[in-house]
């Protein structure tokens, strides 16, 4: 449930931070005070999107924070370590610059928007006050249905099923109108798989293959000036007249001589030795590679066709000759599809199993919507009798779509009669305002007991209604509070009077301009808010012994 909610600069909210009891609580207070805009702050952390009129007037940026208790065994608990957030605690947190940017957290730790919707989704159901006016939409009605039958992933998958059948069939019928232009595609492409394909190269070792060609290449157009070089190097090294080996045995020798007279140039002559074994090594090895060097004309003939080749061929087709392999594994991928898509009766069959897969899923979505509807129209029907529409009727009907379709196999739609013999008709259509308002209310009370959000947020859905209905409806919110924590903003005493706890909201004047103060009220000063929203401005003692009626005082 929810524990605590800091909010700071934000609209009329300079700072708060209020903490939150479990049960049915009410928040009441003058229109404009800002009652709404604690829910609506509440709803920026839980991800809703922000704008830049959101952070308070001269201020550079609003910050809220809404911190919930995690229950033993919560399945966020299991998300958040899914998603490397720590796990012991939620603190959801949201930054509104006056730029209009935002940044989110989850316990300390940057977190998406989407993030944010995905955990407030374990957390919080918030109801606004004009929520059953989505009532009046296909896609919410369809949408609440499968959320009140556990369906929804059932749902998604079947949306997801019906647009891979959507695909195969659409490559099926282009298929069968291109095969012509498929045929000439493939053609092509077997002539030029054929031609790279001649290169006769092994892909997966053609970077090494190429690169030691290129270095043998080079050895052997160069191979007469690399045995002159080596032979001019052993002439002047070891095998000419003046050669540095004759001379380096030479400068020891003398060396070695003078070492009887001093012996401190030893050091001098043991680094003329080891230049001498290093020379000799040097010599080994100039010979050994001279020997070695094998002017090859056919070799390099042979070379330089089969790089002339490569690089005719990547030129031709605007490649590096590295990017060989990569294209002619691209042009054999587009032949075999090539062939699948040239297979009409195959890309049928592919299609009729996707249909298969879709009708199964979809046909067990239809199962779980039946019996449904069939619930929440006695569960709604029911909740009318109590709300001033006596022998009024709500039932959910399931149109069926011959074709189907993303949502399923059937179109929902709401219907209701108002009145004792009223055929029922479309919610849109028949229900009045202020009945549409107390059907939603039933509907959104049942759909949240359904549920297992731990905290539910009413925002003035009780527009609409008032005397008897209001009381009915303020029981219903108590009865959900008995469960759940249950938060709603209200302007009817009935309702109020309800509530386990209740806060007080108004203007009042600060340094910084008008702001937002919220106030829990105690026993007297519950029956006094009470006797307010009764009287109005003028508070009798018959008024505030009214309140303390209601209250059970």
């Amino acid at each position: 449930m929810l524990r605590r909610l800091y909010i700071r600069n934000y609209v009329i909210v300079d700072r708060l931070e209020l903490e939150f009891s479990a049960g049915f609580g009410a928040l009441t207070g003058e229109t404009g005070a800002g009652k709404s805009i604690l829910v609506d702050a509440l709803s920026l952390a839980l991800g809703e999107r922000a704008d830049a009129g959101t952070v308070r007037g001269g201020c550079e940026k609003a910050e809220i924070s809404a911190e919930f208790a995690l229950a033993a065994g919560s399945p966020l608990t299991a998300w958040l370590r899914a998603n490397d957030f720590d796990d012991d605690s939620c603190l959801l947190r949201r930054v509104i610059e006056s730029n209009g940017r935002s940044r989110g957290y989850i316990n300390g730790a940057p977190a998406t928007l989407a993030q944010l919707r995905e955990a407030a989704d374990f957390l919080a159901d918030i109801h606004g006050q004009h929520a059953h006016h989505g009532l009046l939409r296909g896609d919410t009605q369809r949408q609440l249905l499968d959320g009140l039958a556990g369906q929804r992933p059932l749902a998604e998958e079947v949306a997801a099923r019906h647009a891979v059948w959507r695909e195969a069939k659409a490559a099926r019928q282009a298929a069968e109108k291109d095969i012509e232009t498929h045929a000439r595609e493939r053609e092509m492409l077997a002539w030029q798989v054929k031609e790279v394909a001649a290169l006769d190269f092994d892909s997966g070792e053609w970077a090494s293959e190429w690169a030691d060609m290129t270095l043998e290449h080079k050895r052997l157009a160069h191979a007469a000036s690399l045995q002159a070089g080596v032979d001019e190097a052993l002439d002047g090294l070891f095998e000419g007249e003046q050669a540095a080996m004759m001379r380096v045995e030479q400068g020891g020798a003398r060396l070695r001589q003078l070492t009887d007279y001093d012996p401190s140039l030893q050091g001098a002559l043991e680094i003329v030795e080891s230049a001498r074994i290093q020379l000799q090594e040097a010599a080994h090895a100039l010979r050994h590679y001279r020997d070695r060097i094998e002017l090859a004309p056919e070799r390099l003939a042979e070379i330089e066709n089969r790089m002339r080749a490569v690089h005719d061929i990547a030129r031709k087709y605007r490649v590096q000759p590295e990017g060989l392999p990569q294209l002619l594994a691209g042009w054999r991928a587009r032949l075999t599809e090539l062939e699948t898509l040239q297979d009409v009766a195959a890309l049928a069959e592919r299609e009729a199993q996707a249909r298969q897969d879709y009708l199964s899923r979809a046909e067990s979505l239809s199962k779980g919507r039946k019996k449904s509807a069939v619930a929440l129209g006695k569960a709604v029907t029911q909740s009318m009798q109590t709300l001033a529409m006596p022998g009024g009727c709500f039932e959910v009907a399931l149109e069926a779509l011959p074709e189907g379709g993303a949502q399923g196999l059937e179109n929902v739609e709401f219907r209701v009669s108002a009145y004792p013999g009223q055929a029922t008709g479309p919610l849109s259509k028949v229900a009045s305002g202020g009945e549409l308002s107390r059907i939603g209310l039933a509907i959104q009370v049942i759909a949240s007991a359904a549920g297992n959000v731990p905290t539910l947020v009413f925002d003035e859905v009780d527009v609409g209604i008032g005397g008897g209905v209001a009381e009915i409806v303020g029981r219903l919110l108590k009865q959900l509070g008995a469960q759940r924590q249950v938060l709603c903003v209200t302007h009817l005493p009935q309702v109020a009077a309800q509530a386990d706890w209740q806060w007080s909201i108004a203007k009042e004047e600060a340094d910084s301009g008008v702001a937002s103060r919220v106030r829990p009220l105690d026993r007297d000063e519950r029956v006094e808010e009470i006797a307010r929203m009764l009287g109005g401005v003028k508070i009798t003692q018959t008024t505030r012994q009214h309140a303390a009626e209601m209250l059970g005082y």
